[in-house]
């Protein structure tokens, strides 16, 4: 496609979905979220319109659309709810798993159905003693004869845990082996004999979403569900798949900012104290400034690491410091609405508790900033070196 197609293609798809969220998302958000109900007739129709194949290729059934699209399709899903951008956020790592290391016979088997959305799931790597440093999971896959691996050990605070079918579950095939990525190994997991669900993970905010906790005793898998189907290179494809989910938290936090930002540009506006609209008086002023400010810059970074995982090149250093720095500007900008809002901040029956609640899950999500920051000093050492 020539860059004019492109950017009709970005139009014709984003005014499609602005038209959804504003017909069938924004009336229910607030019950929805109130009452932390899983949104299965929004799930639905995020179904027909292809979100989560949004990145799977075309030959597979999906829309292949490029990084920089999907992340403006997460910005603008988030400015409505951020955990819709969640639930096939977390679909498309484990797609994207299989589509950059699967065998063949892994492709044409599941991506097709992963793309309509008849079969959704997650990514299954943290435990309950174990988060950012994965080389610590507890989780084992010991060979059983020359087709089944069986699996003991429990996953933690994994998406779409209670509705999704099927999980890339990063396990430890040897355990005992040095360096420890070494032994590591990713499968497909789908729910059976075995694979329970041990309880709903309860939450401040990111409502919606379901966040479970997973068990497996005895679980036993095909060996033709071992992702590229050798073992050993798990650690690499989950990683893998982690530079594309952390432009979706970047994009996700330059949406969430945006629409905080909006409704205090707009309550500036209509509220008044001393005489005059509270926007006129300097203190109001530079906290929008600043607040605009932090958004386009957020934005910015996460268009350049799109664009760069586009090309297929490298972008650690770029998706975190584009998740680093538009999550960081969510939670500021989410409380400088509230502080210019005053009372009704902090009212339920307006949004922005809404997105002062979701905002600090995207510090935490897809590596915690604190670990981006020793990415990100690290990458530059590697590519600064003297």
């Amino acid at each position: 496609m020539t860059n004019a197609a492109d950017a009709e293609q970005d139009r014709l798809i984003l005014d499609s979905l602005g038209r959804f969220l504003e017909r069938e998302v924004k009336p229910h958000v607030h019950a929805l979220e109130h009452d932390d109900v899983y949104p299965e007739a929004i799930v639905e129709a995020m179904k027909s319109l292809g979100l989560f194949g949004a990145t799977i290729g075309a030959e597979y059934g999906g829309l292949g659309l490029s990084a920089t699209t999907y992340a403006k399709i997460c910005e603008l899903v988030s400015t409505v709810w951020m955990s819709l951008a969640g639930i096939f956020n977390s679909h498309l790592i484990m797609a994207a798993a299989v589509e950059r290391f699967g065998t063949p016979e892994q492709k044409a088997e599941f991506l097709p159905r992963f793309a309509t959305g008849e079969l959704r799931g997650g990514l299954a790597l943290t435990e309950p003693d174990c988060g950012t440093d994965l080389q610590a999971i507890r989780t084992t896959a010991r060979r059983r004869g020359n087709d089944t691996y069986v699996i003991n050990g429990t996953k933690m605070w994994i998406s779409n845990g209670i509705h999704g079918q099927m999980f890339a579950l990063l396990v430890k095939t040897d355990p005992a082996t040095e360096p420890r990525h070494r032994g590591m190994s990713l499968f497909l997991a789908a729910k059976g004999p075995g694979f329970a669900v041990s309880r709903k993970l309860e939450k401040l905010g990111y409502k919606g979403i379901d966040t479970a906790e997973l068990t497996f005793t005895d679980y036993e898998v095909p060996a033709d569900r071992l992702i590229g189907g050798a073992e050993g290179r798990g650690l690499q494809h989950a990683l893998g798949g982690l530079e594309l989910g952390r432009i979706n938290v970047a994009a996700r936090g330059v949406g969430l900012a945006q629409a905080a930002l909006d409704e205090a540009i707009a309550y500036a506006q209509v509220r008044h104290a001393f005489g005059k609209p509270i926007w006129e008086h300097q203190a109001i002023q530079l906290k929008l400034a600043d607040m605009a400010t932090q958004v386009e810059a957020a934005r910015l970074l996460t268009e350049r690491a799109a664009g760069i995982y586009d090309r297929g090149e490298r972008c650690d250093l770029e998706a975190g410091m584009a998740k680093l720095f538009a999550s960081e500007a969510a939670v500021n900008v989410s409380l400088e609405a509230m502080r210019i809002h005053g009372s009704y901040g902090y009212s339920k029956e307006f949004n922005i508790e809404r997105y002062y609640r979701d905002a600090p899950l995207l510090l935490i999500g897809e590596g915690t900033n604190e670990l981006q920051r020793i990415i990100i000093a690290r990458q530059l050492i590697a590519r600064n070196k003297v």
